[in-house]
């Protein structure tokens, strides 16, 4: 029998987190099962010409043998990108039940930001007989943290992780309530506010990372020296009061 079909059984879907970047980054039971696996998922943003989660494992795949499905989704639609995960579960359900395990996997950790977890949702709600199992990765905020060399948090301290930069209010608000506090992909309008960490209450304890992990990792502690052209969406900053 084909490795990863299983003849008269509903085929098991896996979340598999594959890390920051760094492919020897990959826990030991992630490589497992996509080696296992006779159907690789790879969630791609219609926008970009290739999938980062992809690149990361593309060493260990087998191409003769593995299936690579690609999902493409919109990056500036919500509720397109809601029918297209929807239609995606669908889609990888009807293969699934034929016996096939499929691997869907997503840079980081499947539980944190991840597309996965609405193809998980639709999935379990609408096929609850599929066996889902989500395997961990290493996530790009601690991956961060440890290029960085910066405790995210020690004994009785606090930490926030905020998806996104919602204004100069909000950034105060989360500085002064939290020893730490993780702001995901850095655009134009935080790095403006960040001009003047003493105003934020943060004083000089933050930096700024791009690429953790990667050959194209870069780690900024001076954020009066960081510029537009260093941004980046795989990137993020840590501000330690």
């Amino acid at each position: 029998m084909e490795p990863g079909k299983g003849k008269g059984r509903s085929g098991k879907l896996y979340g598999v987190g594959v890390g920051p970047g760094d492919p020897e980054l990959l826990t030991l039971k992630a490589l497992r099962i996509l080696r296992k696996v006779c159907l690789i998922c790879v969630p791609q943003a219609e926008t970009r010409t290739e999938s980062y989660a992809l690149n990361i494992v593309a060493e260990y795949l087998d191409r003769d043998r593995q299936e690579v499905l690609r999902l493409l989704f919109p990056t500036n639609n919500e509720k397109a990108a809601g029918d297209v995960w929807r239609q995606a579960a669908d889609s990888l359900s009807a293969r699934l039940k034929e016996g096939t395990d499929a691997a869907f996997i997503t840079e980081g950790d499947p539980m944190l930001y991840s597309t996965f977890q609405y193809v998980m949702d639709s999935v379990m709600e609408n096929h609850p007989e599929i066996p889902v199992e989500v395997i961990p990765g290493v996530s790009s905020i601690t991956a961060a943290a440890a290029s960085a060399k910066t405790s995210l948090a020690a004994h009785g301290e606090t930490l926030a992780i905020l998806p996104a930069y919602y204004g100069i209010t909000g950034l105060k608000e989360a500085v002064a309530n939290y020893d730490t506090v993780v702001l995901m992909k850095v655009n134009r309008s935080l790095l403006s506010a960040l001009t003047d960490l003493e105003e934020l209450g943060a004083g000089d304890g933050a930096v700024y990372v791009k690429r953790a992990s990667t050959d194209r990792e870069e780690v900024v502690t001076d954020l009066k020296g960081l510029s537009t052209e260093n941004l980046d969406y795989f990137s993020l900053l840590i501000i330690r009061k």
